[in-house]
C-alpha cells in the first residue's frame, strides 16, 4: 500500500503500520482515525462488533467493538476467538526444494559420524543438589587452547518428583541428548547420590556423597577434566556438507515486524538448508496454535499431520487443566510491539518453517533423525524450547527477535536476527543480523534469507555469535519440567 502501510494478503481487514501514523494522515483514501504505533494494525474497512478480522489471509480474532476504517486495531477492540474454521492458503502448500549446488562448512566429525559445530567439554548435573559443585569445577578451566570451553549446565530439578512417568522421562531424555551431543568433545556428570534421577550408567559420573563431599568432588572432577583435555583439544575441523546441519528455529520477544521480516526470511534459510539435504527444526507448540492447519497441510504423510494435531490437542487440554487459555501466550512486550492475539502471533511464527514438506513430528528432546523440515513439541518459553531442540541434536540455532531478547545456548551457537533496523542499531552488541531492510523495501525475504543461510554456514564453521562473545549459554539450559514437585 506504499512505504508506510503493508497489507499482507488481498482481502485482509488490516494493514501493518511501518512507521508511527498520526491521526488525520491519508493513505490511498484511508484517513487515519487515531495514532497507530509502528508495527501495529490499522483497519482498512469498517468492522462491526463480532466481525472476524483477517490478517495473513487468516482469522486472527473478532472485533470486540465497532471499528471504523482507519482506526488502530489492538487489544481494546480485537479479542481472541478461535471458533472460526481455519482457512487454507495457497502460500502454505509445500514445495519440494530443487537440488542445489552443495554448500559446505567446517565441522567436527565425531565417532559414529555426527558432526559438531563447537568443541566443548560439558559438565552435566543429575540433580540441582550438584549444581554448585559443577560450577566450581568449571571456574577452574578458562581459555584452554583447542577447545571452546568447559561449561557447567545445571538445572533446578532431578529430585522431588515421581520415580517414573513423563516428568522424569523428559529430564533423562534431555540429559542423554546433551551427553551425546556432537558439540561436546567429552562429558562428565556430577550427582549427589540419593536423588531420584540416578545418572545413566554409560555416562562418566562422579557422586558427591561417595567421594566425601564438595571439596573432594571438585578436586576429583578437576583431575578428570584435566585428563580429558588433551584428547578433546586434538580435534580438528574438517570440510563437511551442509546436509550435516540441524538448525533450530526459534523466535522470542516477538513484535509486529516478526511475521513480516525475520521470521519469513528465516523460513527462506530453512528452505535453503532443506534443499541441501539438511534439517530444520520448528517448535514452540503454543506459538503455532491457530496456524497448525497450515503445517498439517504440508505434512509428508497423514500420520505426520495426525501427530502434529495430537500435540496441539494435548496443549489445549494441558492449559485448560491449569485454568488458562492459549491466548495467555502473547506477553506484555509482544502486545506492546503490535501482536494482539495468539492466533496472530502464531501466523507470524510459523513462517520460520519456510515452505517445504513437514517430514516428522518429535516429542520434546527426542533424537531428530529425519531430514527436511521437522517439528518438535516444545513450550513457547525460549530457553526451555531451545534446550529441547539441542537435546534432539540441533547444532546451530537461529533466534529471531523484535523486542530484543538476549539469549545464548551452550554448547550450540545461537545467532540472533533483529526484526527491525532500529532494534539492530539499539542492541548492536546482541544482534547478529539485521532483517529490517525487508520492512523498508531495501531487501526482500529471499535476499535476507540467503544472508541468514550464509551466516549459519559461517557460524557452524566457528565464527562466534554475539551471545558467545558475551558469555551467554550456561544459565539458559532449562529442561522442561512436568509433573508435581514433591
Amino acid at each position: 500500500m506504499g512505504e508506510d502501510l503493508l497489507r499482507l494478503r488481498e482481502g485482509d481487514d488490516v494493514a501493518v503500520a511501518l512507521r508511527d501514523l498520526r491521526a488525520g494522515e491519508r493513505y490511498d483514501g484511508l484517513v487515519v482515525a487515531g495514532d497507530v504505533p509502528r508495527g501495529h494494525k490499522i483497519a482498512l474497512r469498517a468492522l462491526r462488533a463480532g466481525d472476524p478480522v483477517l490478517k495473513y489471509g487468516q482469522h486472527i480474532g473478532v472485533a470486540s467493538a465497532a471499528i471504523e476504517a482507519g482506526a488502530h486495531v489492538h487489544t481494546h477492540n480485537l479479542r481472541h476467538d478461535d471458533t472460526a474454521p481455519r482457512r487454507t492458503a495457497p502460500a502454505a502448500q509445500s514445495a519440494t526444494p530443487a537440488p542445489q549446488e552443495t554448500s559446505y562448512f567446517d565441522g567436527y566429525v565425531r565417532p559414529g559420524g555426527r558432526v559438531g559445530t563447537r568443541n566443548h567439554i560439558g559438565i552435566l548435573t543429575s540433580v540441582n543438589c550438584s549444581a554448585t559443585v559443577a560450577r566450581l569445577v568449571a571456574r577452574r578451566f578458562q581459555d584452554h587452547e583447542g577447545i571452546d570451553g568447559v561449561v557447567a549446565l545445571t538445572h533446578n530439578t532431578g529430585c522431588g518428583l515421581a520415580d517414573d512417568g513423563e516428568g522424569l522421562a523428559i529430564l533423562r531424555r534431555t540429559l542423554d541428548g546433551y551427553a551425546a551431543h556432537p558439540n561436546f568433545g567429552a562429558i562428565l556428570m556430577l550427582g549427589l547420590g540419593c536423588e531420584v534421577n540416578q545418572p545413566a550408567t554409560d555416562i562418566p559420573t562422579l557422586t558427591i556423597q561417595e567421594l566425601g563431599g564438595t571439596r573432594k568432588t571438585v578436586d576429583a572432577a578437576t583431575r578428570a577434566i584435566e585428563e580429558l583435555l588433551p584428547d578433546v583439544a586434538r580435534a580438528r575441523r574438517t570440510r563437511v556438507p551442509a546436509s550435516e546441519l540441524i538448525l533450530g528455529l526459534q523466535c522470542g520477544g516477538s513484535d509486529g515486524y516478526s511475521g513480516l521480516t525475520a521470521n519469513p526470511a528465516l523460513g527462506v534459510a530453512a528452505d535453503l538448508l532443506v534443499a541441501q539435504g539438511g534439517t530444520a527444526v520448528l517448535g514452540e507448540t503454543p506459538e503455532i496454535y491457530g496456524a497448525e492447519h497450515l503445517l498439517a497441510e504440508r505434512a509428508a504423510t497423514p500420520r505426520v499431520a495426525a501427530r502434529l494435531m495430537e500435540r496441539v490437542a494435548w496443549w489445549r487440554e494441558y492449559v485448560a487443566a491449569h485454568g488458562g487459555s492459549m491466548d495467555h501466550n502473547p506477553s506484555p512486550g509482544n502486545r506492546e510491539g503490535g501482536i494482539t492475539t495468539i492466533l496472530e502471533k502464531s501466523l507470524g511464527a510459523v513462517t520460520k518453517g519456510g515452505s517445504t514438506p513437514l517430514t516428522a513430528v518429535y516429542e520434546y528432546a527426542e533424537r531428530v533423525e529425519a531430514k527436511g523440515l521437522v517439528f518438535m513439541d516444545t513450550p513457547g518459553y525460549d530457553p526451555v524450547s531451545a534446550t529441547g531442540m539441542v537435546a534432539g541434536g540441533a547444532n546451530v540455532i537461529c533466534f529471531t527477535t523484535g523486542r530484543g531478547s538476549v539469549y545464548g545456548c551452550r554448547p550450540v551457537p545461537s545467532a540472533k536476527l533483529a526484526t527491525s533496523s532500529e532494534l539492530f542499531r539499539r542492541m548492536a552488541g546482541d544482534m547478529d543480523l539485521d532483517c529490517g531492510p525487508i520492512a523498508d523495501g531495501r531487501a526482500d525475504p529471499r535476499t535476507v534469507g540467503r544472508q541468514i543461510f550464509d551466516l549459519v554456514l559461517r557460524v557452524a564453521s566457528g565464527e562466534p555469535t554475539r551471545s558467545e562473545e558475551l558469555g551467554f549459554g550456561a544459565e539458559e539450559f532449562v529442561p522442561w519440567q512436568l509433573g508435581a514437585v514433591m
